[in-house]
């Protein structure tokens, strides 16, 4: 059988990422399709909309056959790191492929360009180093040291957010001695930031997020397939609630008074006093979104504060984000299709990390950030909710789906 992986988040799933998994599987010929989703909070730093339960069923309902949680020390982490803990992911399921949006759509100038930065690794370091001292925040630098190098051949524009991870993934590929080939498929229609809809029926996650937490309640039902709608409903019906940074803002204030400088130091991407700045701007903020405009300089993107800000709300330490190697060391299961079982089946003796489906079964430490985690997502709901949303962490066992009958067992 042969495997096609995607990298996702799924949040939540619309008919852009349909287009992507069918996509994907007719360009690599393959059998099964194998996701590495994002758990409760995000590679930008913010909490999905819904829960990974709920993304892992959107997901199997719409063609894929595996969806293996990646974890939150990867997960929230920037393009590099995230990169890193996902392919290591699709490579211990054997996964023949990744394949991947991209605004450039041709795989050859992603293999030229981490061909070429890995030859000129020292003069792309300094250039980085020079452009950062200038006061520009880092994916900036990133991209003007590119610019600057002469490299020849096809160039890559690496001031675009897909292009960035797409060119991550084959980085990540090549320095793990990865047995996956990478593949790439043109991002149709809506931009990656895109907050608007357009007149075609693929539309951003940012703006059917924004639509959904719009105050003229816009429908979403021409962007995204009827089964997200549905769990979305269902979501809504169940917990009262879409998750968005605003509803933590509480909790992160709170967090935040009550931590001394030296706390917040040893928090994970705090760095170069900016515990100072966040100490001394907390006070006055009214919302989170207040909060993030004034935190903002030249230097540090917004991406960059959003995920601080997500390390002191679950007080998440430098040391406890530490990895003694940039590949997971476990495969935690969220869901499979019957397809995806037979694949499980057929590979797993050859699978060298153990696979997690029951959390009583299996311990360490990154495994303890997501628990840790889900809790932290939970807190925004009433009691007894929030303490059976804690509780299914440990109980909820991978969702298993049947394609043909087109049910959940």
């Amino acid at each position: 059988m042969k495997s096609v992986g995607l990298v996702v988040e799924y949040n939540p799933f619309h008919n852009g990422h349909l287009y992507h998994l069918q996509a994907s599987k007719e360009k690599a010929e393959a059998d099964a399709v194998i996701a590495v989703m994002s758990g409760h909070f995000l590679q930008r730093g913010e909490p999905a909309l819904v829960s990974k339960w709920s993304r892992a069923k959107m997901a199997l309902q719409q063609g894929a056959d595996l969806v293996i949680e990646l974890p939150y020390a990867f997960a929230t982490q920037k393009a590099e790191i995230f990169a890193e803990g996902a392919i290591s992911i699709l490579e211990a399921l054997k996964c023949d492929s990744v394949c991947f949006g991209s605004e450039n759509g041709d795989i050859s100038p992603f293999l030229e360009t981490a061909v070429t930065l890995e030859e000129l690794d020292s003069d792309y370091q300094d250039a980085i180093k020079y452009y950062m001292k200038q006061g520009i925040s880092y994916p900036s630098a990133q991209t003007k040291a590119y610019q600057s190098l002469n490299t020849g051949g096809h160039t890559l524009d690496l001031s675009l957010p897909n292009n960035i991870l797409g060119y991550q993934y084959v980085k990540a590929i090549q320095k793990q001695g990865a047995a996956i080939s990478p593949l790439t498929i043109k991002r149709t229609a809506a931009g990656y930031h895109d907050e608007v809809f357009n007149e075609t029926p693929i539309a951003s996650a940012t703006s059917i997020r924004k639509a959904i937490f719009s105050e003229e309640n816009k429908d979403i039902q021409s962007f995204v397939p009827d089964t997200t709608l549905y769990h979305l409903k269902q979501y809504k019906y169940n917990f009262d609630t879409f998750h968005q940074w605003e509803d933590y803002f509480g909790f992160l204030k709170y967090t935040i008074c009550t931590m001394t400088h030296d706390e917040l130091k040893q928090i994970y991407e705090v760095e170069e006093g900016l515990e100072n700045r966040v100490k001394s701007l907390i006070h006055q903020a009214s919302s989170f979104k207040d909060f993030m405009e004034q935190l903002k300089t030249k230097r540090y993107t917004w991406t960059r504060l959003q995920r601080l800000c997500l390390h002191i709300l679950t007080r998440t330490t430098k040391e406890q984000m530490k990895l003694e190697e940039p590949a997971a060391p476990y495969l935690r299961l969220l869901g499979m299709s019957s397809q995806g079982r037979t694949y499980l089946n057929r590979i797993k003796k050859a699978v060298d990390k153990p696979i997690v489906s029951t959390l009583s079964a299996f311990s360490h430490p990154l495994l303890d950030l997501d628990i840790k985690a889900a809790s932290v997502y939970a807190m925004i709901f009433p009691e007894p909710i929030r303490s059976q949303f804690m509780h299914s962490e440990y109980s909820t066992r991978p969702v298993q789906y049947d394609e043909k009958e087109k049910l959940f067992l």
